[in-house]
């Protein structure tokens, strides 16, 4: 049955991780210094940006998606109109133009290719032994972009940092899919490592990434044993944890190391 709801659309726009994204932003900004009213601005960039990629790629999978008999997705069941999706998509597009721009021309076109690598991965390179790539720059582009946006500069460890968190977290989301990513002409990099091996390197580039903040921040004694005991059991998670958990872990961390920045 097609429907028009929010909830449907959210859901076609991978509302969890672009939450996740979205809430990085705001914690990146407030360790950038930002004021109030560009924290809200970079932040609606890049929740428009996040909107357009979720819908992006589930209008290019929804073949695949109905093939494995995806329940959760709501353009392969018929739950949404193509139509409803690409328009959406669209008006993200546009949004995430404007918005990006209004932080300034450089940063703009800093966040304008964060957010075109992403569409690169739902378009071509997700079924290539390049699906990391997209997932670096965009990833370790993001603090590039805040920082801009603010009149400043990152710290290197912190674009480092986000390219590491950024493919970790490819690595871990498509464990759970390889199967059905597979069966649909899918081989990207974890589907060429595995499920164990894909893990593996996952959970060593997150804490790889955390070790490079503790180590060249100042964030005392009791931040950095906390933060090393937090991401240290959010990496154990991602090592046994089953389905999409080890994913989650991997949010877990990600909030964990801008926490840190914000506490630098």
């Amino acid at each position: 049955m097609v429907t028009t709801g929010a909830g449907a659309l959210l859901r076609a726009a991978h509302a969890g991780p672009a939450l996740a994204v979205t809430v990085l932003t705001l914690l990146l900004a407030v360790s950038a210094g930002l004021g109030p009213a560009r924290t809200v601005l970079v932040t609606a960039a890049v929740l428009a940006g996040q909107l357009s990629v979720g819908w992006s790629n589930d209008l290019r999978d929804r073949s695949r998606d109905a093939a494995v008999g995806r329940s959760d997705k709501p353009l392969a069941t018929g739950e949404l109109t193509v139509g409803l999706v690409r328009w959406a998509c669209v008006a993200a597009v546009v949004a995430t133009v404007v918005l990006s721009l209004a932080c300034g021309l450089v940063p703009g076109l800093v966040h304008l290719l964060c957010v075109a690598s992403a569409w690169s991965y739902n378009l071509w390179l997700k079924a290539t032994s390049a699906s990391w790539l997209p997932y670096a720059v965009s990833f370790g582009g993001l603090p590039v972009f805040v920082h801009l946006a603010g009149g400043s500069t990152p710290p290197t460890e912190v674009v480092a940092g986000g390219a590491l968190l950024g493919v970790g977290a490819h690595l871990l989301n498509a464990v759970p899919d390889l199967a059905d990513d597979e069966a649909t002409g899918v081989r990207g990099l974890p589907h060429r490592l595995g499920a164990r091996r894909s893990t593996l390197l996952a959970v060593v580039l997150l804490v790889a990434a955390t070790a490079a903040l503790l180590v060249t921040g100042t964030v005392g004694l009791a931040g950095t044993t906390v933060g090393a005991l937090v991401v240290a059991g959010l990496a154990g998670l991602a090592l046994v944890g089953r389905g999409r958990a080890p994913f989650y872990s991997a949010v877990g961390i990600a909030l964990t190391d801008v926490v840190l920045l914000v506490a630098r």
